[in-house]
């Protein structure tokens, strides 16, 4: 039987748009008519009302609705996963095409029975959105694919813009939080993907308010530095259910504008960094940002 928290109560900076109009309404209905899967719904992100209503995104979850994991802070179903859908990549790249979006998110739940971990599936995905959306960048929000390198090599075959994998929280409350998961086999994750492309950008995100203390995030930041990661977000970890962890502290706005200054001086391109930020949280205005910036650079 599953232990049940309860609730803790919001500060007054906790604020979630409830914008419920005619782009939101389209999404919803597009994502329900094609049986896709989005991490806004499943993860119930705080997010999802200025995301759909407001910038016309969303992050599409592939490989089905149930995650071969069970991590403590997340609300995406467990389970045994049915059988891989191999119409699925053309149905995300369809939707992704009719919203005219310039940038686009697509995630996973983790398929520890699969051999590549879902790899090839999403390598098709990313494939699919690049031909129907030549103008729309992709960013891959991985599973750790077990650290196998043949999975990740798969997967970054079809060289999707952004490879993200999130490292979620500090090394000491790892085992408590991510189930499965593995601090070192994360950050080894995103080591291989500069090995293997060495101009590939990459990204992680922390959530704050499980338990750690600042010295250990400045920690953590130094280590994704370390494998060469460019863009961090950083945000505060709100419980999604009763069964998930509750929430140890509420991380001050100050503190976020503060580890902002912390990550930039550390040499990360960008850090979203807020009471609200999501991994994907205004992915597509960052990816921009640091494009330009690059460009600008090696000119």
């Amino acid at each position: 039987m599953k232990r049940s928290f309860n609730y803790t109560r919001k500060p007054a900076w906790i604020r979630m748009s409830l914008l419920t109009n005619r782009d939101f309404n389209t999404i919803k209905k597009r994502v329900g008519e094609r049986s896709l899967t989005t991490v806004c719904e499943e993860a119930r992100c705080p997010n999802i009302h200025e995301c759909w209503g407001e910038h016309r995104t969303a992050t599409f979850m592939i490989l089905g609705d149930t995650c071969t994991r069970r991590c403590r802070f997340c609300a995406v179903k467990t389970g045994i996963p049915g059988e891989v859908d191999l119409a699925e990549p053309l149905r995300v790249a369809r939707t992704i095409s009719e919203m005219g979006a310039a940038h686009a998110v697509i995630t996973m739940v983790n398929r520890d029975d699969l051999d590549d971990g879902g790899a090839a599936v999403m390598a098709a995905t990313v494939r699919k959105v690049h031909e129907l959306s030549p103008e729309c960048s992709v960013e891959v929000l991985s599973s750790d694919l077990m650290g196998d390198k043949k999975s990740l090599e798969i997967m970054m075959d079809a060289e999707p813009e952004i490879m993200s994998h999130n490292l979620e929280t500090v090394r000491r409350l790892t085992p408590g939080v991510r189930s499965r998961s593995d601090y070192d086999r994360s950050l080894g994750f995103l080591r291989t993907v500069k090995e293997i492309d060495p101009q590939k950008l990459t990204k992680s995100s922390l959530m704050l308010g499980l338990g750690e203390e600042k010295h250990e995030v400045l920690q953590t930041m130094d280590d994704l530095r370390a494998v060469g990661v460019e863009i961090i977000n950083l945000g505060q970890y709100l419980q999604p259910g009763r069964t998930n962890l509750p929430v140890v502290r509420y991380w001050e706005p100050e503190e976020f504008d503060e580890l902002k200054s912390a990550a930039l001086h550390l040499g990360f391109l960008h850090c979203e960094s807020g009471p609200m930020v999501r991994s994907s949280y205004h992915a597509g205005d960052q990816y921009q940002l640091i494009r330009q910036r690059l460009l600008r650079e090696r000119a």
